[in-house]
């Protein structure tokens, strides 16, 4: 129950405006739902008008309904946590597991096992108790993620995501296994990122259309000699599209080893690596990429936090197997 008298400095507000200043761990949007469903009485009386203008000295209740449980199933599968407490959770996701159930993915995926972690401690965000996703890691990606535990911090991090960190604290970097060496060592590919109009399941580089898209990279160190060349790069994001480090390394010229959907001539290139490098990529299975860093401001505290995650064993050991043969 939300229960507040309006002061002189809210008079004459919309009441969804006002609301939602006073009610810190529900969106604007959710406010007027509310307002909507009746849920809410100035100086008793119920108004269903988010667009009303309230008056000083009035008193608003609310009444905020328990959040309702997921759709999605609470599983017990183990997650690698790097930090977690009342706002959000921050996790090393492992490779071939989905975000967020979808057709074919319906269980086995994060949100499965935040909703078995979480528990109660998710305070509901829309109304449903369940983990608030701010951005994705694709299936075979790993790496660090945050996810939100309140509406609150769903809104304050989905705002830095947004933003992509041009203005605000956020960070993120990648690290990725490419063929060959790009050159320059460092720059910034800046394009329009679609669907592939000659493969739907696809992401492409387009010439119209699209959404704007840019990568930062930066070569971080190189494996090999004359007769093959991968090298470790280093990949920051302006914006988060899909696949977008695997669209825009390929459009350089440098695919990901292992990712069979956007490298051309995987199999010729792979047979040119020393047998134990043949081996650790097949055994890999997956494009070589990995969420290293994440830094945001705590949507509470205002903190600064930045989490980092090693190379996944897999990735170590291809990269162990192309050192060696340096």
């Amino acid at each position: 129950m939300l229960d507040f008298t309006v002061s002189a400095e809210w008079a004459g507000k919309r009441l969804d405006v006002v609301v939602a200043h006073f009610a810190q761990d529900i969106s604007r949007s959710r406010c007027q739902d509310l307002i909507k469903q009746n849920a809410l009485t100035i100086d008793g009386a119920t108004i269903s008008e988010p667009k009303f203008r309230v008056k000083q000295d009035q008193q608003i209740c609310l009444n905020l309904p328990q959040p309702i449980d997921a759709a999605p199933e609470a599983q017990k599968i183990s997650l690698d946590i790097l930090f977690e407490d009342d706002a959000l959770i921050v996790i090393n996701k492992p490779a071939d597991m989905v975000v967020h159930p979808a057709a074919g993915n319906e269980d086995g995926t994060l949100v499965n096992a935040l909703l078995y972690h979480c528990g109660d401690s998710l305070s509901g965000i829309g109304g449903v108790r369940r983990p608030g996703i701010v951005h994705r890691l694709d299936k075979d990606t790993t790496g660090v993620m945050v996810v939100a535990k309140t509406e609150q911090a769903h809104n304050h991090l989905a705002a830095q995501f947004a933003d992509h960190g041009r203005t605000g604290p956020l960070e993120r970097e990648y690290l990725a296994l490419v063929w060959g060496e790009p050159r320059p060592a460092k720059g910034t590919i800046k394009t329009q990122i679609g669907r592939d109009p000659k493969n739907r399941i696809k992401q492409a580089v387009l010439k119209t259309g699209g959404r704007n898209a840019i990568t930062h990279f930066q070569l971080d160190h190189t494996f090999g000699g004359h007769k093959w060349t991968v090298s470790r790069v280093k990949c920051r994001l302006e914006t988060g599209r899909t696949h977008q480090i695997r669209v825009h390394m390929t459009h350089i010229g440098h695919p990901l080893l292992g990712d069979t959907n956007y490298g051309a001539g995987m199999e010729s290139k792979m047979r040119n690596l020393p047998m134990p490098a043949q081996q650790a990529l097949k055994a890999l299975g997956r494009q070589a990429l990995h969420a290293t860093l994440l830094g945001f401001e705590h949507p509470i505290s205002g903190e600064k936090l930045t989490f980092t995650a090693p190379l996944p064993d897999d990735m170590q050991e291809l990269e162990n197997t192309l050192q060696a043969e340096i």
